[in-house]
């Protein structure tokens, strides 16, 4: 059996290390940060993730941590690179951080005796990354030839924070991009073993695994945008639903049910910069991404369609106060990265509008980002009890349980962004606006209001 290691003990590398350790391979992370390195070695997760801190308990015998890249190359027939890959101003990601883990990981290799050694890169990259920067920094710091002293596979994973275990265990997708076939025959032997699902191996030169990660990410957001556009309609129709629109569209194959659920705009660390990035690598070999680009719009439009609904609402009950239900960008997970609800709040800030949160997870993302801007409730009640306006931006199952029970102010407006509350059970005295369906209900304005935001030009 292959020993591995895992470069990069972040949010997708911490769960890596231990999912394959829990199907009984040994394997060594390696992480500047220290705190990581000593979490791992003492049985606890480093990161908050579903069922990551049950894995590393149950793997500590074939789990342990190093600051030391040559005891990972001296340890290991197999290193995998999970490291931070930014955008760049223009849309492109950074190799920064892979880079400096390769002069580490090359020149403890040039150092030591040992057969062909196999660099697997899972960090998302521009393509042409690999074999035009990387695989040549290899060369270079170790004084080896690729084929024969290393090789090198392109193994981007298709997790989401929230179900990076689930995802890893029962993938529908594993992709390979490969220097040769021997690396790919390594990896996917791994594969193989660990996955508890049959997924489809896909098998390619490394460039289109590259194209090929970012391309279907671009993808997914565009069915998410058009499933927006169809709530965007539904709401100006009496008697339209996006959801039973929605659930027709997904019974068809060719369309199928996935992220085709009219909401907020995507957020989070992948979707929102891989779709820039695809239209970053398009336009540098002449191409006009226009599906992407319009995708992008209709995201930003998204956003400043609920700030428009939720500053109206403001308006029209008088009341200067909004609950934000929900932080993060999905349910299950404390990050909070171009997350619609942030956006929600620095745009309520900007008017002059108080903000009191409440979020399972985030609170201590939302405190570093927020500082003392906004209020902080312990509950959902508190909630409820310290404004007349809520809005629930994520679909967290314990929102699920708001009923009349709740309602501490008459009226009280909720704007359901996910149409997760049944109507009925809230009582009298509620306005409840669900985003992607037609309101029963108008308000009046005048221009005296707050300023709204003009929709993206689209």
């Amino acid at each position: 059996m292959f020993r591995l290691s895992v470069v990069g003990l972040g949010k997708l590398g911490a769960c890596t290390a231990a999912y394959f350790a829990s199907k009984g391979f040994e394997v060594i992370g390696v992480d500047v940060n220290k705190d990581s390195v000593d979490a791992i070695n003492n049985g606890k997760a480093p990161v908050c993730e579903p069922r990551l801190q049950d894995l590393v308990r149950a793997s500590k015998r074939r789990l342990k941590a190093t600051q030391d890249y040559r005891r990972a190359i001296e340890q290991s027939d197999i290193t995998f690179l999970i490291v931070p890959t930014p955008s760049t101003a223009e849309g492109h990601f950074s190799d920064e951080y892979l880079q400096d883990a390769l002069r580490h990981l090359a020149a403890a290799l040039r150092n030591l005796e040992k057969a062909c050694h196999l660099f697997v890169v899972t960090s998302t990259v521009s393509p042409g990354t690999t074999e035009q920067r990387l695989i040549p920094l290899i060369e270079s710091v170790a004084g080896r030839q690729l084929h024969k002293d290393f090789e090198v596979c392109y193994n981007p994973e298709f997790i989401a924070l929230g179900s990076v275990i689930n995802d890893f265990l029962s993938p529908d997708l594993v992709l390979i991009g490969q220097s040769n076939k021997s690396a790919g025959d390594k990896l996917e032997a791994i594969y193989r073993v660990v996955c508890e699902s049959k997924p489809y191996i896909a098998r390619m030169s490394i460039i289109s695994a590259e194209i090929a990660k970012i391309s279907l990410n671009s993808y997914v957001t565009m069915k998410i945008s058009f499933a927006n556009t169809l709530a965007d309609i539904c709401e100006k129709i009496p008697g339209a639903d996006v959801d039973d629109i929605t659930r027709a569209l997904g019974a068809d194959k060719r369309v199928s049910p996935y992220y085709l659920k009219g909401g907020l705009s995507y957020g989070g660390p992948c979707f929102p910069r891989d779709n820039r990035a695809f239209v970053a690598f398009a336009q540098g070999y002449g191409v006009e991404a226009m599906l992407a680009k319009t995708t992008d719009a209709v995201n930003e439009f998204q956003t400043k369609h609920l700030v428009n609904r939720v500053l109206e609402s403001v308006y029209a009950t008088n009341h200067s106060r909004v609950a934000v239900l929900g932080l993060a960008y999905k349910p299950n997970t404390p990050v909070i990265e171009e997350s619609p609800a942030v956006r929600l709040i620095e745009e309520l800030l900007k008017n002059s509008v108080e903000v009191i949160v409440y979020d399972p997870l985030a609170m201590e993302s939302a405190r570093a980002n927020f500082g003392s801007d906004i209020l902080y409730a312990s509950s959902v009640k508190d909630c409820f009890k310290y404004a007349s306006v809520c809005v629930i931006t994520t679909q967290v199952h314990e929102f699920q349980s708001i009923d009349d029970s709740y309602i501490c102010h008459n009226p009280t407006t909720i704007i359901d962004c996910w149409r997760m509350l049944e109507p009925s059970k809230l009582g009298n005295g509620i306005r409840y606006i669900s985003l992607g369906r037609a309101q029963n209900e108008q308000y009046e304005h005048n221009r005296t209001g707050p300023q709204l935001l003009e929709p993206a030009s689209l």
